[in-house]
């Protein structure tokens, strides 16, 4: 069996005004993410961990921003799609280690319904995705409340003859 490991960072401005979209499920929040698509930072971090372990470049390759038809589109779609294009060259889904920096609002009540959501659209068991929060101390971006920014690493395997 072949194993590969993909490394994924997402970051996205926060604002008044925006929904706030995290693993697949909406956050009540005043703020929220400033994106081309729903602006699912955990998902696109996630999307990118694949690419990178299949060697398929990033997000921003295969949905990028200057198309309309992605406008606003919900990232649990993106996260599909990326499923597909790992699957069509050989790989299935390990594991998945991830976590987001947040300063408001805390999310550890709404992690397991996260796993949930994603492990139906990954097809792979809840027990197999790893969701982690964190603040940073109210340092930087995400500490002042300007962004959120998440971090996943995915394992992907390939059944070899």
């Amino acid at each position: 069996m072949k194993i590969r490991v993909g490394f994924g960072y997402d970051v996205h401005k926060l604002e008044e005004g925006y929904t706030l979209w995290l693993g697949g499920i909406l956050v009540e929040h005043t703020k929220g993410s400033v994106g081309h698509s729903d602006g699912d930072v955990l998902i696109h971090a996630i999307c990118d961990a694949m690419l990178g372990a299949a060697n398929l470049r990033d997000i921003g390759i295969h949905f990028p921003d200057t198309n309309q038809s992605l406008k606003g589109i919900d990232s649990k779609v993106l996260l599909k799609k990326t499923l597909d294009i790992v699957k069509s060259k050989g790989y299935q889904i390990g594991n998945i280690d991830s976590t987001v920096c947040l300063q408001k609002p805390k999310i550890k009540d709404i992690i397991p319904v996260m796993q949930k959501v994603l492990a139906n659209v990954l097809e792979i068991p809840v027990e197999d995705i790893s969701i982690k929060a964190t603040t940073t101390e109210n340092l930087g971006f995400v500490g002042k409340e300007e962004g959120i920014a998440a971090y996943a690493t995915v394992l992907l395997e390939k059944e070899t003859s």
